[in-house]
């Protein structure tokens, strides 16, 4: 039996990154570059108007005031996305919309809220300067800058500067496909008939939430019989998958055949139980390139398992660099006890005061208890020394539900 830090270790120095594929921008949400991205020109590419207003000569305005407005005669109206047609000359001005070209002459735009139109002539109540509500060429990406790097995360606001840099189709590691294996005579599909020694195969389910939620491609392939040879069916039709998650059979009962089946195909198996609870038989191997994971059959154990080991792993693979779950000090509402020598993997509510966060388990943590995970949006992490844990002391809690971090209010009102 092996620690959490030594398998995590070992578990991720086995793994590399996958290959490139060639995708469109709308597609790229949450996918990681492999390549640099330069601006193939000026963003804006020319000086253009930030407002909708008068576009003039800055100068011209001098000693302009609510008391002593100035006259400019409007030679002409500039819509965007047209080329401006006369030079602005002295107490001139154009009409300009939003994003329309700075005409020739013009050197600043005064708002058309901050003016009165009378009779063709424009007043000016107020004294502007040069590049006044001005957008100039290259104020935003200059030609030839390095815009995004490799290793970027993309986002909307790195999909719409592809977009504005006329870019759509990018480099990115392409999504893992993972094989979901389960196997178990007990085990029924979703819509199976019910019967009392039947149970519905959730795992599989839960398990293909959780690889989308990664990133990744899941690769359902059904449920094998509790026999050496069906189980090694599945391995070897999982083995086109990038990685292969198993889900029950990794104990030593007189059914458990997932090892025996790992070894019929020369997967090398690295480990086989870890110190921690739920998922202390857990189950690890590569067939070359591919992580083979074996977890616990029960449904919280699984989930918990995938959540240490092959979130992270997914993550690295698809060219993250930042691979693991947010965790925060919170101060324990309950006594707990432990068995020492395991690291405990508790599914907790988390809440917040200000910058405070307080913690409690979801109830009983059983590991067939699989409403302690729908309640739960953190995981209490207690390590392996400790045998008894009491209300007040401050525990490590990993933040597994991204709606944690929302609010119900904005917090700048």
């Amino acid at each position: 039996m092996i620690t959490v830090e030594h398998a995590l270790n070992h578990i991720l120095k086995s793994v590399s990154t996958l290959g490139t594929e060639k995708i469109n921008i709308l597609d790229a949400l949450g996918r990681v570059l492999t390549e640099d991205v330069y601006a193939p020109r000026n963003i804006p590419p020319h000086d253009n108007s930030a407002m909708d207003g008068y576009a003039l000569t800055a100068e011209d305005t001098m000693g302009a005031s609510e008391e002593s407005p100035l006259f400019f005669e409007v030679i002409e109206d500039i819509p965007a996305g047209y080329l401006p047609q006369k030079i602005v000359g002295f107490a001139e001005a154009s009409k300009i919309m939003t994003g329309a070209l700075m005409p020739e002459g013009a050197d600043a735009v005064v708002p058309i809220e901050d003016t009165e139109l009378e009779e063709g002539r424009v007043k000016i109540s107020q004294d502007l300067s040069i590049g006044t509500n001005v957008r100039y060429s290259g104020e935003d990406v200059t030609e030839g800058e390095c815009v995004l790097v490799t290793g970027t995360v993309i986002r909307p606001a790195e999909i719409g500067m592809l977009s504005s840099l006329g870019r759509s189709f990018i480099k990115v590691h392409r999504k893992p496909l993972v094989a979901i294996l389960a196997s178990g005579d007990e085990l029924i599909d979703i819509d199976g008939v019910p019967a009392p020694e039947k149970i519905i195969n959730s795992n599989s389910y839960s398990i293909a939430a959780q690889v989308t939620e990664c990133g990744g491609i899941p690769l359902h392939l059904g449920i094998a019989r509790d026999t050496r040879e069906d189980i090694t069916a599945q391995f070897r039709e999982a083995l086109r998958a990038d990685i292969i998650v198993s889900s029950a059979g990794v104990s030593v009962g007189d059914y458990d055949f997932v090892g025996d089946a790992m070894q019929d195909l020369h997967i090398s198996v690295d480990f086989h139980t870890v110190a921690q609870r739920p998922g202390k038989p857990f189950t690890f191997g590569t067939m070359g390139a591919i992580p083979v994971f074996g977890l616990p059959g029960n449904p919280v154990s699984s989930m918990v398992s995938f959540e240490q080991y092959v979130r992270p792993t997914m993550l690295k693979m698809t060219g993250y660099t930042k691979l693991f779950r947010r965790t925060v000090q919170a101060v324990l509402k309950e006594d707990i006890t432990k068995k020492k020598g395991l690291r405990y993997f508790l599914r907790a509510i988390v809440t917040t005061d200000n910058d405070t966060y307080s913690v409690v388990t979801t109830g009983a943590q059983g590991s067939g208890i699989l409403k302690s995970m729908v309640r739960a949006n953190g995981i209490m992490v207690l390590p392996e020394e400790l045998t008894t844990v009491k209300a007040g002391n401050t525990v490590t809690v990993q933040l597994i539900d991204n709606l944690f971090e929302q609010t119900d209010t904005p917090g700048y009102l």
